[in-house]
């Protein structure tokens, strides 16, 4: 038995978010319970950049880099996640064909061209990962993932957002433990369906196991954040540097992929030099693994990895410096 946490069923009257205005109404938890979101001062503070100590990163980089790869499993008996082919009179169609073959063409090929690309340049990558990817026929997409040396994060067990989830905290969890006996390590990262939470997601999440996510595009640095069973590091997630926003639901061409994540780079790799920054790159094999798309890709990376004082890393190895920081803040070293 999970408990509704605290906040579940507080009063419209004291709820808020972020400090201001009412929460909004006619949420309601999968019990039918209606639920509200916990006030923004809850789960973290307010603390403007220009007031925090310098962030020390390994070497003294300016600035910390990570890409996550996004491993999804799209149920051909149901509707596509997300459409790149409009139906004919904006009708949902079973099968869709068109737009899940283009998923699938990214498990099949898609992703075997970004790991080669990613290989070569010695670029390990986290992979945010569908825990059904591990127990289907895609598993060999899995396996390479592994044997490449990459960290793999929970992206719910299906392709689905966790409002729609009869069981929220049992999908979590049985994504957690699918992961974590496929790899033979807890999986320490999470990054939610569409980035989408309800109000107690950040609470299962901790219970399960997860130490971060990747959720909350709010900072350049990391932000500690409180849950009912221990704290939660939100790491930087730059929401423009998304291959589906930009490609997708945005419609450009891949050009100005490649000129907005290097100008996003430039500016944070120039504000580093007094304060290091963050930064996240998120894509997916049926969008940047095409064709057209991979000499955007690589020119992008090839334009980062040219700076010397670069921390390209993972978002696990960005969340365990960050604790490590915190204890010796703590501990006084």
């Amino acid at each position: 038995m999970h408990r509704d946490p605290p906040w579940s069923l507080v009063s419209a009257k004291h709820a808020r978010i972020g400090g201001r205005g009412p929460v909004s109404q006619g949420i309601r938890n999968p019990n039918g319970k209606e639920a509200h979101m916990p006030p923004r001062t809850e789960r973290f503070s307010f603390r403007p950049l220009p007031e925090r100590p310098r962030l020390e990163l390994p070497d003294r980089a300016r600035i910390a880099v990570y890409l996550i790869v996004n491993v999804e499993v799209w149920d051909f008996n149901q509707p596509a996640p997300r459409q790149y082919f409009a139906a004919p009179a904006g009708v949902t169609v079973m099968p869709d064909v068109p737009n899940w073959s283009w998923h699938e063409y990214g498990m099949r090929v898609g992703f075997w061209r970004l790991l080669e690309s990613l290989r070569t340049r010695n670029i390990k990558a986290s992979a945010a990962i569908n825990g059904k990817v591990i127990e289907s026929e895609y598993e060999p997409v899995a396996r390479a993932i592994r044997e490449s040396g990459w960290n793999f994060m929970g992206h719910g067990y299906h392709q689905r957002p966790v409002h729609l989830l009869e069981d929220q905290f049992g999908d979590i969890k049985r994504t957690f433990d699918v992961i974590s006996n496929y790899c033979g390590v807890a999986p320490r990262g999470w990054l939610g369906p569409g980035l989408h939470e309800t109000p107690e997601t950040l609470d299962y999440l901790s219970e399960a196991g997860f130490k971060f996510v990747v959720d909350w595009p709010i900072d350049d640095h990391p932000v500690l954040m409180t849950t009912r069973t221990g704290n939660m590091v939100s790491i930087p997630y730059s929401l423009e540097m998304g291959d589906l926003p930009l490609m997708v639901a945005h419609r450009h061409d891949s050009l100005v992929w490649f000129n907005r994540v290097r100008d996003q780079f430039d500016r944070l790799y120039m504000e580093g030099e007094t304060q290091p920054r963050v930064m996240s790159m998120s894509i997916h094999p049926y969008i940047m693994g095409a064709p057209h798309r991979m000499k955007y890709f690589e020119a992008t990376l090839d334009h980062i990895l040219a700076r010397s004082d670069v921390w390209f890393t993972t978002a696990e190895d960005i969340c365990d410096w960050y604790l490590t920081g915190q204890k010796r803040s703590v501990s006084g070293d």
